[in-house]
């Protein structure tokens, strides 16, 4: 098997050490997260920080890599670093054997796809998004590079979520809906209208609540 090593220690990294163990297609030599150096994760030792890793892929003879960081924004900074400095290293996807995808679904290098997703007909799924565990994406539907859906999320068909969207736990987006870039949308709303982008939305149905910098905190 193919080496690889894992950026990011935290609850996000744990699942998706699961499914890379499970599939058993790459073995994992460790993970890199700059604020715990030294610790350990699932058996895991933390080798370093992201500018550790030119040595630590002649060291290991490391493969690929996949980013799991459940921020959208920390994850699109830090897979832009790591294509700037290591442009032949390959970033990994990671696919949880308990989907269900469509054929004709396309989806970008190093995204993760949790356990009971559902990815119907012809949707594209970016780079680097998460499609949490057991969250569902009908038909037709395009979702950008580094965006999110968490657990329970449902999204009817012919929907767009755009780049760095998040759509929170237990959310409903009903048919041909448009989500604008780095929007966040409250657990467990109805999305019954188009939300724009860089805004805080929730409620039944959803509205906007506020305006949002680029980059701030949500998780």
């Amino acid at each position: 098997m193919k080496n690889i090593i894992i950026i990011g220690s935290s609850g996000h990294s744990k699942v998706v050490i699961d499914i890379i163990e499970i599939k058993k297609e790459f073995n994992i030599v460790g993970l890199i997260d700059r604020f715990r150096v030294g610790e350990e994760t699932e058996g895991y030792n933390v080798l370093g920080k992201e500018e550790d890793l030119p040595e630590l892929i002649k060291k290991y003879s490391i493969h690929g890599v996949i980013v799991a960081v459940g921020d959208n924004f920390v994850r699109s900074k830090i897979s832009k670093y790591v294509k700037e400095k290591c442009p032949n290293l390959e970033f990994i996807s990671a696919i949880h054997p308990n989907t269900s995808i469509s054929k004709n679904v396309s989806i970008g290098r190093g995204s993760m796809i949790m356990a009971g997703v559902i990815i119907n007909s012809k949707s594209i799924v970016g780079e680097s998004c998460i499609l949490n565990t057991a969250s569902s994406l009908g038909h037709d539907c395009v979702i950008k590079d580094f965006a999110s859906i968490a657990p329970g999320v449902r999204v009817g068909g012919n929907c767009k979520i755009d780049e760095l969207a998040a759509i929170s736990i237990g959310a409903v987006l009903v048919h041909k809906i448009n989500i604008g870039q780095e929007t966040i949308i409250g657990a467990g709303s109805t999305v019954v209208n188009d939300i724009g982008p860089f805004v805080v939305a929730y409620g039944t149905p959803a509205k906007m609540i506020r305006n949002r910098k680029s980059g701030e905190k949500y998780v």
